[in-house]
């Protein structure tokens, strides 16, 4: 395997899952949080040192969902805010914590650089089949009855989800571009690391006269990630995962690592069922948008693995 480096492969997008900042089970405390993240920065701020023009973004999948809950909590105290405001507020407040952690992390190595949050705006069409058939469950779960009444008054769609509970459902709009990607381009070109769409960014559509206007979804992540990776021409595009390698028949007693794969073999196991809406699909899918859009390499592995699966020692490498 070839390795890569930053005279092959100078600027990239690395893409932090949601779990990566607060793990399944975990309350989410601002403490947990910052010890997550700091985690996570170490491997990316060896990216930085190494040279590579880096591009950072996230989930926020939990954080968002704890934010509809204050709300809900607060409800007869305080005016809840809509969807893509929480989306907003998370990519800031997230923004902020990984910031830090990063100018952390490279202040030890020696290194000082600028890093910046960039709040960013993906734009979606107001036509997108997605606003007809909300199918993203966001947000605390709710009795049957709560569940009837949240329809009735709010007209909300909800649905049971795995016998826990009724949650409600968004839309998951395709991300088309995003607003901010010269500003990010500009920041790169000067040096600066810079974090953006994170949690898929903030939805917004165009109006008819130009304006934008943020609109109630979210946008996945992954998704998100390959239009960032294709708008800034990206060479590299890199997600940081629960698990090692891509699988084939993942969780079964056979399931097989992938470690090298082109677009049209991608392309046949994604549609032969190998990889779950939930979990690898939407990063296979991210992967081969960006790779037939001039993308050069797709890497997917664990953030504890990142330094070997540069070396090409580790990890699943996807060419076009």
């Amino acid at each position: 395997m070839i390795p890569i480096d930053p005279v092959s492969y100078p600027k990239l997008v690395l893409a932090l899952g949601g779990n990566a900042l607060i793990l399944p089970g975990e309350p989410g405390t601002l403490e947990e949080q910052y010890r997550r993240i700091s985690q996570a920065m170490a491997p990316t701020a060896d990216l930085v040192t190494a040279g590579f023009a880096s591009v950072i973004t996230h989930g926020n999948g939990p954080m968002v969902g704890q934010l509809l809950l204050q709300m809900e909590c607060a409800r007869a105290l305080v005016p809840p805010m809509p969807l893509f405001i929480s989306d907003a507020d998370t990519e800031g407040g997230l923004g902020y914590l990984i910031q830090q952690c990063l100018v952390n992390e490279l202040r030890r190595r020696g290194q000082e650089r600028g890093v910046v949050t960039v709040v960013t705006q993906v734009v979606v069409s107001a036509a997108d089949p997605a606003f007809l058939a909300p199918d993203k469950p966001i947000g605390p779960f709710y009795t049957a009855d709560e569940a009837e009444r949240l329809q009735t008054e709010r007209g909300w769609l909800l649905a049971e989800d795995a016998g826990r509970g009724w949650r409600r459902l968004v839309p998951s709009p395709r991300p088309l571009t995003i607003i901010e990607q010269d500003i990010i381009s500009y920041l790169l070109r000067g040096g600066i690391i810079v974090i953006a769409a994170g949690g898929g960014g903030v939805p917004v559509i165009r109006q008819p006269n130009g304006d934008l206007l943020g609109v109630e979804a979210v946008i996945d992540k992954d998704r998100a990630a390959a239009v960032l990776a294709r708008e800034i021409a990206a060479d590299l595009l890199i997600f940081l995962t629960a698990v090692a390698y891509v699988y084939l028949d993942y969780g079964q007693p056979g399931q097989r690592a992938l470690q090298t794969l082109n677009c049209a073999e991608a392309r046949k196991y994604w549609y032969d069922g190998h990889f779950a809406s939930g979990s690898m699909g939407p990063k296979i899918e991210a992967a081969i948008d960006f790779l037939t859009q001039g993308g050069r390499r797709v890497l997917i592995t664990q953030p504890e693995n990142l330094a070997a699966a540069l070396e090409g020692r580790t990890g699943t490498h996807i060419f076009p």
